[in-house]
C-alpha cells in the first residue's frame, strides 16, 4: 500500500514539473507559446524626476459643488439620550390595502425570440425595437413618484452613514492600530478615498431628490478595534448595496435608476475591498442579492442616533431584530469554536469579537488555509459555515424604539414564526424553525446551489423568520414583508 502511494505521488510530481502552468481542466492543449517572458533582475532603488513628454497646460471648468465637503472637523457619536418628538414611520394620507395580492404573469409579457433575429422593424440603423427611454425624449434626472422618492431617500441615509463611518474609523484608530491589523498607510488612504466617493454619491442623490432630501445625522457605532471596524464596514456595505439592487428596477424614473446603478456599482467594489481587508473570501458568490427597502432600513436604523428635527422621515417598516447566537467569527482559526454571543453587541450587524485569545486568532497566522490577515484572496480550510450547521436564533418582540432620535418603532404583521428564510444571490430558501423557548429556536443551514457549483448560502447574507414559506423570486421579494417576524444577518462562507 505504501509502495503504491509513493509511486503515484512521484509520478504526479514529475508530471506537474513537466507540464506548463497554469493547468485548467478542459484545456489539454493550452501550452503557452508566447515569445515574451517576464524580465528578471534587480528592482529600481532610486527615482529621478518625471520623464518629459509632450503636454500642454489645461484648465478644468468649474466643478459642480458637492453637498458635503471633505471632513475637516470633529463629529459627534454615541447613543441618543433625549426623547423623540414624533414616533413611527412616515405615512401617506390614505392606505388602500394591508398587502398586495399575488397576480398571474403580466399578459403583455409574451415576447420570445425563436430564430435569433429581430422580430419588429428597427427604429433606426443598428438599434432594435423596444426598450424604455429610447424614443429621444430628453432625460429628467429626478424622482418621479412617491416610490422613487422614498427609495432614494433611504439610499441617501445609507450614503451619509458611509461617509461618516469611513472617516470615523480613520479618526479614532491610529496608523499603529491599523498596522497591528495588517493594514498600512496606503490602506488608510484607500478608505479615505472611499469616504470621498460617498460625498459624490450623496450629492447625486440629493440633486435627484430636491430640497427636502435627508441630511447627515449622528451615529452610534459598535466597533472597538480596527478588525471590528472593517467587519462592520463589510456588513454595512453589503446591505447598502443589496438594498439598492432590490428596488432599482422598480423605479418609475429610469433616469434616476441609471445614475443610481452607476454609484452602487462603486459600493460593490467597496464591499469586496473590506472583505479583503478582513481576510475572508472577497466574492464567494456568483450573483449579488437584492432585498426590500424595509429590510435595508431595518439593518441601518439602529446605528443612527440622532437627526435634525426637520429631517425627512421614511415610510419603510422597521422589523424586530433576529440575532444569531452562534454567529461565525471570522477572526478565529476555527470558526466552529465560536462561542455563544461572540459579537460586540446585540444589534443585528454588530461585528464579531476580535479580542479573542491570540492562540485562537487567525489574524497573524502565516499558514495557507488558516490565515485571515488582509489579502487579495483567502481560502479557508475550515469554512465560516457549512450546510447542515445548526444556527441558534433569538428574536426580539415588536414595539422597540429604534433609529434616529428613537423615533421609529419595530413592528410586524406576521403570525407565529414557523420558517427561516435564507435570501442569498438569486435564491429564497426556507428551512423549518424549531422553537426552544420564548423567542429562541434553531434551524440548520440549508444545502442547495443557484446553479451547479455555486452554493446558494455564501458571503454576508440575509435571514428572516417567517410565518409561511411563500414562493417568491428576486423581482417580487418585497411581497414577503407581511410574513416577516424578524430580520437578521448571517456570516456565511
Amino acid at each position: 500500500m505504501f509502495t503504491k502511494t509513493f509511486c503515484v505521488s512521484t509520478l504526479l510530481t514529475a508530471l506537474a514539473a513537466a507540464a506548463p502552468a497554469p493547468q485548467v481542466a478542459g484545456y489539454p492543449d493550452a501550452d503557452a507559446s508566447f515569445p515574451a517572458t517576464q524580465p528578471v533582475g534587480p528592482a529600481p532603488t532610486s527615482f529621478g524626476p518625471d520623464s518629459q513628454i509632450p503636454a500642454i497646460h489645461t484648465v478644468a471648468p468649474p466643478a459642480p459643488p458637492r453637498v458635503s465637503s471633505d471632513v475637516t472637523g470633529a463629529t459627534s457619536h454615541g447613543p441618543f439620550s433625549g426623547s423623540p418628538t414624533t414616533t413611527g414611520a412616515e405615512k401617506a394620507s390614505t392606505t388602500l390595502a394591508q398587502m398586495i395580492p399575488p397576480l398571474p404573469p403580466n399578459p403583455t409579457h409574451t415576447y420570445y425570440n425563436q430564430n435569433g433575429k429581430p422580430q419588429q422593424p428597427a427604429p433606426i440603423p443598428y438599434t432594435p425595437f423596444g426598450g424604455l427611454g429610447t424614443n429621444g425624449t430628453e432625460p429628467r434626472y429626478m424622482v418621479n413618484s412617491d416610490f422613487d422618492y422614498e427609495s432614494l431617500a433611504l439610499g441617501l441615509y445609507q450614503e451619509w452613514i458611509e461617509l461618516d463611518l469611513f472617516n470615523n474609523g480613520l479618526a479614532v484608530f491610529s496608523e499603529e492600530d491599523f498596522l497591528e491589523a495588517g493594514l498600512t498607510a496606503e490602506d488608510r488612504a484607500y478608505i479615505a478615498y472611499m469616504a470621498i466617493q460617498e460625498t459624490g454619491h450623496a450629492t447625486l442623490l440629493t440633486n435627484m431628490l430636491g430640497h427636502t432630501a435627508p441630511v447627515q445625522c449622528t451615529y452610534n457605532y459598535p466597533f472597538r478595534t480596527v478588525r471590528e471596524f472593517i467587519d462592520f464596514n463589510q456588513k454595512l456595505t453589503r446591505w447598502g448595496e443589496s438594498g439598492v439592487w432590490g428596488f432599482l428596477n422598480h423605479l418609475d424614473s429610469r433616469e434616476a435608476a441609471q445614475m443610481l446603478s452607476q454609484s452602487i456599482a462603486t459600493e460593490a467594489r467597496q464591499q469586496i475591498s473590506f472583505r479583503q481587508m478582513l481576510g475572508v473570501p472577497a466574492m464567494p458568490e456568483w450573483f449579488e442579492t437584492g432585498i426590500p427597502q424595509s429590510w435595508a432600513w431595518t439593518y441601518l436604523a439602529p446605528y443612527i442616533s440622532e437627526c435634525p428635527a426637520n429631517q425627512t422621515r421614511l415610510i419603510w417598516q422597521n422589523f424586530p431584530a433576529l440575532l444569531i447566537e452562534n454567529q461565525p467569527n471570522p477572526n478565529r482559526v476555527s470558526p466552529n469554536d465560536t462561542k455563544p454571543w461572540e459579537t460586540v453587541g446585540r444589534r443585528v450587524a454588530d461585528p464579531s469579537n476580535s479580542t479573542i485569545p491570540p492562540e485562537e486568532s487567525c489574524v497573524n497566522v502565516n499558514a495557507t488555509g488558516y490565515s485571515c490577515g488582509p489579502a487579495i484572496s483567502r481560502n479557508r480550510s475550515e469554512p465560516l459555515s457549512f450546510p447542515g450547521r445548526q444556527v441558534d436564533l433569538y428574536w426580539e418582540l415588536p414595539g422597540q424604539a429604534v433609529g434616529p432620535n428613537n423615533s421609529y418603532v419595530t413592528s410586524t404583521s406576521a403570525g407565529a414564526p414557523k420558517f427561516v428564510a435564507w435570501v442569498s444571490q438569486l435564491n429564497l430558501t426556507y428551512t423549518p424553525l424549531t422553537v426552544t423557548g420564548e423567542h429562541t429556536g434553531f434551524t440548520y443551514q440549508p444545502a442547495g446551489e443557484v446553479y451547479e457549483g455555486d452554493p446558494a448560502v455564501n458571503n454576508t447574507m440575509f435571514v428572516a423568520l417567517t410565518d409561511s414559506d411563500v414562493f417568491l423570486t428576486p423581482f417580487n421579494l418585497s411581497m414577503i414583508n407581511p410574513h416577516v417576524v424578524a430580520l437578521g444577518l448571517y456570516q456565511a462562507g
